[in-house]
C-alpha cells in the first residue's frame, strides 16, 4: 500500500541546516531531492501554514487568516488568538464552517485514514483536521473520527521541550511508521526549534543546541521509514513550515493608530489590530469604512510598513476576503545581521495581552527573506535523490504532491504536485 510520511520541524529555515548542527537533515539531503526555493504562505504563521498544508490552498480559499484573526459577532469586531483549543469549533458556530475547504484527512477518511501527531499550539494541530475525520495526538487533548477523544492511555502527555518531542517521536514511530494498520498520510509537526527561536538569539549556542536536538528526532523518523520492507512505496517529506527572523523593534501598530485619530481607543472595536508577529492585519467595522483611505496613506507612510496590502491587492497576497481584514501588512526587513552571523532583522508587530517579543528572538508572520525560507526534501517515487530543484515551490505544494504519490485524483487544491513526471514541462 502505498503511502506518505511528512515530518515538519516547526521554524527551520533552509539557511541553517548544515553538518555540524542538524548531521541527520544534511545526510538525508545527499538521498532526497531538495528545494532551494521553497517558500510559505502569507501571513508565515503555523496556524495558517497547517491549514494551507493541511488543505493544498491558500489563506483566500481555507479561512484561516492569521495566528490571531477577526471574527465579527453580532455585529462587533471580536480578534480571537487562533491557537487556543477550541477557536476552529468557535468559529464553526460563527461562521458555520471551521474551514472552507477540506482537509486531506476529510478526503481519505474512507481511504485509509490521516494521523496526525503534533506538538505546536492546539489550534495549529487541530487545524489539520478540524471536523474529525482523523486522528490527532496533542498534549491539550487527542481526538479520533468525530473528534471522539482517544483512550486515556493513547493520549499524548508531553510537555513542549526535548523530552516531550522525543516521546512524540517515538509515539509517531510506532504509531506510524511501523504500525500494521498504518494510515494513508501520517504528519508528526515538531514544535522545535520554532518554540526556543522565539526566545533565543539565533545562532547562539543555546539555540544549536535546539537545532541538534530537533534533528536527532528528524533523524529517527527518517531511519525508521528507511528501514521498512515497503520504503519503495512510502513517499517521505521532511520539511519545515516558515523560517525566522530576528526582531529588532516592536511596534505599537494599535497605539500609533489611536495617536493618529484612526482609532477610536485602545479598547474600542471600531479598528481591530490583529498581530501576526511580524505581520499585522487590520480590521474595519462598517461604520468606519469611511476611514480606510486615511489609513491606507498611514499605512503606506510608515517606517516600520515593508508591504502594505489593500483588499484589492488581496488576491496577489492569497489573503481571505470573506469576512477578511481591510489591510494587510508585512513588517519591514533587511538583511543585516546578528553577533552570531545570522542575517534578516526586522519590525514585529506588538502581540495584544501579556505576549512580548525578545529583541534578537526571533519571529516570524511576514513576507521577508528569511521567514519565507522553510525547506523541503522529498524521498520516493518522481523524486532524484541528491538533486536541488531550483524552481519554485510552496507549501500549498505538499498535499497535491502526497495525492499524486497516492494515486488518487487531485481535488481543487491551489499547488501542484512536485513529481517530476506530474509537472507540466
Amino acid at each position: 500500500m502505498r503511502r506518505a510520511i511528512v515530518v515538519i520541524l516547526d521554524g527551520l529555515r533552509r539557511d541553517l541546516i548544515g553538518e555540524e548542527n542538524t548531521p541527520h537533515l544534511y545526510a538525508f539531503a545527499r538521498r532526497a531531492e531538495q528545494f532551494s526555493a521553497h517558500r510559505t504562505v502569507f501571513p508565515s504563521c503555523t496556524r495558517v501554514v497547517s491549514a494551507s498544508i493541511a488543505t493544498g490552498c491558500r489563506p483566500a480559499r481555507h479561512g484561516m487568516a492569521g495566528n490571531t484573526m477577526v471574527l465579527t459577532e453580532n455585529g462587533r469586531l471580536v480578534r480571537h488568538d487562533a491557537g487556543k483549543p477550541d477557536f476552529l469549533q468557535h468559529k464553526r458556530n460563527v461562521t458555520g464552517r471551521s474551514l472552507h475547504v477540506p482537509t486531506m484527512a476529510e478526503h481519505l477518511a474512507d481511504e485509509g485514514g490521516v494521523v496526525i501527531f503534533s506538538n505546536v499550539s492546539p489550534g495549529a494541530a487541530y487545524a489539520h483536521d478540524p471536523d474529525g475525520f482523523g486522528h490527532v495526538y496533542h498534549r491539550a487533548g487527542s481526538f479520533g473520527p468525530g473528534r471522539q477523544p482517544v483512550p486515556p492511555l493513547d493520549e499524548l502527555n508531553i510537555a513542549l521541550d526535548t523530552e516531550g518531542e522525543s516521546v512524540m517521536t517515538d509515539r509517531f514511530i510506532t504509531r506510524v511508521v511501523s504500525a500494521h494498520d498504518c494510515p494513508s498520510v501520517g504528519v508528526l509537526w515538531m514544535g522545535e526549534p520554532d518554540a526556543s527561536q522565539h526566545n533565543l538569539p539565533l545562532g547562539s549556542p543555546e539555540h544549536l543546541a535546539i537545532l541538534r536536538s530537533a534533528d536527532s528526532h528528524a533523524g529517527r523518523v527518517i531511519a525508521a521509514v528507511e528501514a521498512m520492507a515497503d520504503r519503495q512505496d512510502i513517499l517521505l517529506l521532511v520539511g519545515s513550515d516558515h523560517g525566522h527572523q530576528i526582531v529588532d523593534g516592536v511596534i505599537n501598530v494599535e497605539a500609533e493608530l489611536v495617536s493618529a485619530g484612526l482609532k477610536n481607543s485602545m479598547e474600542s472595536d471600531d479598528v481591530v489590530v490583529a498581530s501576526n508577529g511580524t505581520s499585522v492585519l487590520i480590521y474595519l467595522h462598517p461604520d468606519v469604512s469611511g476611514r480606510k483611505s486615511e489609513i491606507e496613506i498611514f499605512l503606506r507612510d510608515r517606517a516600520w510598513a515593508g508591504q502594505v496590502f489593500s483588499r484589492c491587492e488581496f488576491a496577489s497576497a492569497g489573503i481571505p476576503l470573506e469576512a477578511g481584514p481591510e489591510f494587510a501588512v508585512s513588517m519591514l526587513s533587511t538583511d543585516e545581521t546578528n553577533d552570531y552571523g545570522v542575517a534578516g532583522k526586522g519590525f514585529t508587530a506588538r502581540r495584544a495581552g501579556d505576549k512580548a517579543d525578545i529583541l534578537g528572538a526571533g519571529q516570524h508572520g511576514g513576507m521577508g527573506t528569511y521567514e519565507q525560507m522553510p525547506f523541503l526534501m522529498a524521498a520516493g517515487q518522481g523524486f532524484t535523490p541528491d538533486s536541488v530543484r531550483t524552481s519554485p515551490s510552496c507549501v500549498i505544494d505538499i498535499a497535491p504532491t502526497i495525492f499524486t504519490h497516492l494515486g488518487k485524483p487531485l481535488p481543487s487544491f491551489d499547488g501542484q504536485a512536485l513529481q517530476h513526471e506530474s509537472r507540466e514541462e
